[in-house]
């Protein structure tokens, strides 16, 4: 079975067949979901999706194009959801991306604080976005040594990586896997620790490999097995086994 580790099912695209999709996740071979927030209301649906289906989990947080509401009421919404639901698992998706920069940085750099700051309270990971910051990025986890996560749809150097994982992150790998440039994320998926290497859809984006151009969901899962598998020499049942195991220490899930 496979957990993947970071699917917007609370995105608009899901709204006419979400109950379908989740529904048909065992068929697929899915035992969990982790469904993350970009904002408050996606927020809220991932808290009640977590509650209405056993398979999901949440993560509440503000993504960095939403950094201009990240207020006083917002984090405590936010506390107060996980402080509710033992099913919200994370705090995500956070950081920082300076590839539009609609939100401006030190903006961006002060969500990321509090929401940091926020983990730390609460004792949660955390689903980090980084794009195009790792230097800012890099500097504003290690004011936070105490608190862990995941770099989802990881992006950076295998010197960044090696540094994450030897203070017990994870790093999350997409679709962009399969794509035939992505030699630099190949690089990285090779040479770290098997137990630190978790695998996500990003859904409904980043559709890998022949499903480019698609709405991507959790049913494409297989595939970053499937290429992950072929990148280190292991089988699809081997990955399926280690990166269900390393998304369940993640996560905090002892089930």
């Amino acid at each position: 079975m496979l957990f993947d580790t970071h699917a917007h099912l609370n995105d608009v695209s899901f709204d006419t067949d979400r109950e379908a999709l989740i529904d048909a996740l065992p068929n697929n071979g899915i035992a969990y979901v982790m469904v993350p927030a970009w904002d408050l209301p996606s927020a809220q649906m991932a808290d009640a999706l977590s509650k209405k289906y056993e398979r999901i989990y949440a993560a509440v947080g503000s993504h960095p194009d939403s950094a201009n509401a990240v207020d006083d009421a917002v984090l405590e919404t936010y506390c107060d959801l996980c402080r509710s639901n033992p099913k919200i698992r994370a705090i995500g998706e956070i950081g920082l991306d300076y590839h539009y920069e609609d939100v401006p940085r030190d903006i961006q750099k002060m969500a990321f604080r509090r929401q940091m700051a926020l983990a730390q309270t609460l004792g949660l990971p955390v689903i980090v976005h980084e794009r195009e910051a790792h230097e800012d990025g890099m500097a504003i986890v290690r004011e936070f040594p105490e608190v862990r996560g995941v770099f989802h749809c990881y992006s950076g150097s295998l010197e960044m990586a090696n540094w994450l994982v030897e203070r017990g992150w994870f790093i999350g790998f997409t679709g962009v896997l399969t794509f035939k440039n992505a030699k630099k994320a190949i690089h990285v998926a090779q040479a770290l620790p098997m137990q630190n290497i978790v695998i996500e859809t990003d859904c409904p984006y980043m559709a890998p490999e022949p499903f480019r151009g698609t709405r991507n969901e959790p049913s494409k899962i297989y595939r970053m097995a499937e290429k992950l598998a072929e990148i280190r020499g292991m089988t699809v049942e081997e990955i399926q086994t280690i990166t269900l195991e390393n998304a369940k220490r993640l996560y905090g899930l002892s089930r």
